[in-house]
């Protein structure tokens, strides 16, 4: 049985970290995995700044709460989902998935926790397992799915080379030039095309 292993932020959503470096006035946050591939090291970093701004969750949740999913990403989802069985592996915070989930419908989402101060301060997260992404892909195939993956960062690889198939969606030049023999699309129809050829 196939299951598609989809990213959330670049593929069906824009980055959470992007829009609150924008909303917030600091151009630090906008640093995200595709930039840092170390996802743990980017987290502890960013609580860092939230803590020297005296930013916490319910500033970030009023910033998520105006996100829309990308532009025909609703629509791409559903038509995936017609034709195969779905799941979302992200390395965002249900604090912040949840909101975003209601307007794609609720699809099913593995994702990380937040540890939050009574306060709102952000003062630390929970992996739910460590190199989450390939490890959920491979105890996915322990049970007998073949997984087919899609995403547009450094923490994706895991999940795309550990499948029997994987895309890369808007993704980066360097990573496209780094690994030349993926497929590689900017756009929802083709995206579609190229997982309904690989199931």
């Amino acid at each position: 049985m196939n299951l598609v292993c989809l990213d959330m932020e670049g593929v069906l959503t824009p980055e959470i970290w992007i829009e609150f470096a924008r909303v917030s006035g600091i151009p630090a946050l906008a640093r995200t995995t595709r930039d840092e591939p170390d996802y743990e090291k980017l987290m502890r970093w960013r609580i860092g700044i939230l803590k020297e701004n005296r930013l916490g969750l319910k500033e970030i949740q009023a910033v998520i709460a105006k996100i829309d999913p990308l532009p025909g990403a609703k629509e791409f989802l559903d038509a995936l989902r017609e034709q195969t069985q779905v799941v979302i592996l992200s390395d965002t915070f249900e604090q912040f998935a949840m909101p975003l989930m209601k307007k794609l419908g609720y699809p099913a989402i593995f994702c990380n926790t937040l540890e939050v101060a009574e306060s709102g301060e952000i003062i630390g997260f929970s992996m739910r397992v460590n190199d989450s992404k390939r490890s959920t892909v491979r105890a996915l195939q322990s049970v007998g799915f073949e997984t087919i993956a899609v995403g547009d960062s450094y923490n994706d690889l895991g999940m795309i080379l550990s499948s029997k198939a994987g895309v890369l969606f808007r993704s980066t030049d360097a990573i496209k030039a780094a690994y030349p023999t993926l497929p590689a699309c900017d756009d929802y129809p083709t995206l579609l095309t190229l997982i309904q050829n690989a199931l």
